[in-house]
């Protein structure tokens, strides 16, 4: 069945919720709070952008983008993620078609950059790397990585919305 990449609509909401909680249930890094964090975007209005790949009826990722803040006071920056995928369609490359449009979307909309908290493998082949000028305190640089649309890049610590707080 042919992958649609879409924006979320209001009837997305609950399957959303679920595949996100499903693709992060086995996850050993994971906080397993990616379904309340997406919702506690929406709620605040930070859910900047909410793509979600359907085949046939059926949601089978999703990827969410919000601003984050910069301590040097660059704006027009972005966070990538939460990421989801069906855990039994994982591998076949929905998630690069989500993070493919967002990006896509971002640069559309004139962002300045986006940053993700991620493999590096995985996220390096969409052009995102470790930057020195920016940090995510208590994660290890590898794993927070950045990716800029325009010069120059800011420096500073990178903060997330308090969303990322949520907890459920």
């Amino acid at each position: 069945m042919p992958l649609r990449i879409r924006c979320e609509i209001p009837a997305d909401i609950a399957p959303i919720a679920a595949l996100t909680a499903a693709a992060f249930l086995d996850v050993a890094h994971s906080s397993h709070t990616e379904h309340f964090i997406v919702d506690a975007l929406r709620r605040a209005g930070q859910l900047s952008l909410s793509l979600v790949a359907e085949s046939g009826d059926a949601i089978v990722g999703h990827v969410a983008v919000s601003p984050v803040s910069i301590s040097d006071g660059g704006d027009g920056w972005y966070g990538l993620g939460p990421l989801s995928v069906a855990p039994e369609r994982q591998g076949r490359g929905i998630g690069s078609r989500l993070v493919e449009q967002a990006l896509a979307a971002l640069r559309r909309r004139g962002a300045a950059g986006c940053v993700v908290l991620g493999e590096p493998e995985y996220y390096g082949r969409f052009g995102f790397r470790a930057e020195p000028a920016l940090w995510l305190p208590g994660v290890p640089p590898q794993y927070f990585q950045a990716i800029a649309f325009r010069e120059p890049m800011p420096t500073g610590n990178v903060s997330y919305q308090k969303a990322f707080d949520a907890r459920g």
